[in-house]
């Protein structure tokens, strides 16, 4: 990335940031340019970091957008610390949760950790990039230690939090080791130095509130909080998660990838531009300037928009291609030049071969697509889950959108 003054810096940091608050978020904005200021006539980078606790090895486009921003500190010059918070996993982050979280073992956390790690670098850059692990500071402290934090903070302060009180009003527990975890991320803050920690919105009062007060309590500055937005899932509407089969898998392929990113809604493209892609502040008005104004169609922004990010997780080599299969698919209404094949039975019903051919996980899953005219055989809908398929010569096997199989008569 080419050298940017301080102002260009903090306007590419800030891009993609929500505080709830504007005057929050000018306030932000004005402590990262004066730090920025102060590092560059010191001659030194900012040390910027970002917590990730390892409770999944599946990561979606939704994880990666915190390591999105640690990659445009790093390009900027920066030292980023990807931090697997090994300790705070054990207890779980209630911040954006209505129920207790389950508490993993340490086991499990040190498998995740591997794999999230491994998929970091498909952004990150691994030489640039230190790697931390909260256990080494949190695991020496005292009891006495735990005392000192928590008389900086309130119980009102977390039973005013909308998750915690939700849990409060609804009579559901709330458990008294949730509310140290706020504590064990403020003080890795401390721990690590940081000029700058990286979040969520689901972060804000770890970060903006107790991170700043316990490294102030410390006798340390405290750090600046760069608060991003959550992004959407490929129904544009609620957060991407896997539980609600809204999400775009971090390791599928390039073609898979594309496909659900062109699924989003038009209403859903500036936040995936701002949050997951390459593009700078100026690039992304400049398309949404073309777009309102009629100059390009918002078809053809969001193949940009799947082409980048395509590009990003599997290389530019990958994204034309996977852009020449959509559009051969979609555009153009044509069926995969090679496709996954199932040998027939006489006489199957529909939602059998659907779930035998791993067309549909449950036979349940199976009598929805048909109900809602989602399965085709040589582009024929089929109405019926119990009809009998009869295959006497090679035929195509069309579910929903995406999903092609080529049905076989019996051997």
């Amino acid at each position: 990335m080419q050298a940017l003054g301080v102002q260009e810096q903090v306007a590419l940091l800030m891009q993609g940031t929500e505080y709830g608050d504007e005057r929050l978020k000018q306030a932000m904005a004005a402590e990262l340019g004066q730090r920025l200021q102060e590092a560059q006539a010191e001659g030194r980078a900012l040390r910027v970091y970002c917590g990730f606790d390892p409770r999944t090895s599946d990561l979606h486009l939704g994880h990666t957008v915190p390591m999105r921003k640690l990659r445009q500190f790093q390009e900027l010059g920066h030292e980023v610390i990807f931090l697997i918070g090994r300790y705070t996993s054990l207890i779980g982050d209630p911040s954006d949760k209505d129920k207790l979280r389950p508490q993993l073992t340490p086991e499990e956390t040190a498998h995740n950790a591997e794999t999230y790690a491994r998929q970091a670098f498909k952004i990150l850059d691994p030489q640039a990039t230190r790697i931390e692990y909260n256990d080494t500071w949190l695991s020496g402290l005292s009891f006495a230690d735990l005392i000192h934090l928590a008389s900086n903070f309130t119980l009102q302060q977390f039973l005013t939090r909308e998750n915690f009180r939700n849990r409060w009003e609804a009579a559901d527990p709330i458990y008294l080791h949730e509310t140290f975890y706020a504590l064990m991320q403020g003080y890795d803050a401390f721990a690590l130095k940081a000029d700058v920690q990286v979040g969520g919105t689901d972060q804000l009062f770890n970060i903006l509130t107790a991170a700043r007060k316990v490294m102030e309590f410390l006798g340390a500055r405290p750090n600046i909080g760069i608060i991003l937005g959550i992004l959407p899932g490929t129904d544009g509407v609620v957060k991407m998660s896997k539980s609600l089969g809204n999400h775009i898998p971090l390791n599928t392929s390039a073609e898979d990838m594309y496909g659900k990113v062109m699924s989003i809604p038009d209403g859903a493209m500036p936040s995936f531009a701002r949050l997951l892609t390459r593009w700078n502040p100026a690039q992304i008005t400049a398309a949404e300037l073309e777009v309102s104004s009629g100059s390009v169609h918002p078809r053809d922004l969001k193949m940009r928009l799947a082409h980048e990010i395509v590009a990003i997780y599997h290389g530019e080599q990958a994204a034309g291609p996977a852009q020449q299969a959509f559009v051969r698919l979609f555009q153009e209404q044509q069926t995969p030049e090679s496709m996954d094949e199932f040998r027939t039975r006489p006489g199957q019903a529909l939602v059998d071969l659907l779930v035998e051919s791993g067309a549909a996980p449950t036979r349940s899953e199976a009598r929805r697509l048909v109900d809602q005219r989602g399965v085709r055989i040589d582009d024929q809908v089929v109405v019926d889950a119990a009809l009998p398929i009869e295959v006497t010569r090679p035929s195509v096997l069309r579910v929903g959108k995406r999903r092609f199989i080529r049905l076989l008569p019996p051997g």
